[in-house]
């Protein structure tokens, strides 16, 4: 299951956003969309789960979560 991620702090890696997920089950593929320009996050990315009620449950979790003073935005990407 392909989720979007949003609202995400500017200063969040790759890595850490890993991190966020990892503990609800397998990450088949995850990307962090980077600005070309200055190298840094444009705020948002994706996370893909192998398993569906993992991603679920990462959903419920996560959506709302404060991170860096931000509430990030986690729900299914279509």
């Amino acid at each position: 299951m392909k989720l979007i991620v949003l609202n995400l702090p500017r200063s969040l890696s790759e890595a850490d956003m890993a991190n966020l997920f990892k503990t609800f089950g397998e990450i088949t593929a995850f990307n962090l969309v980077m600005d070309d320009e200055t190298g840094s996050s444009k705020g948002f990315g994706f996370v893909e789960m192998k398993n569906g009620e993992e991603a679920e449950k990462a959903i419920e979790d996560l959506h709302g979560k404060k991170i860096e003073g931000r509430r990030i935005r986690v729900k299914t990407a279509h």
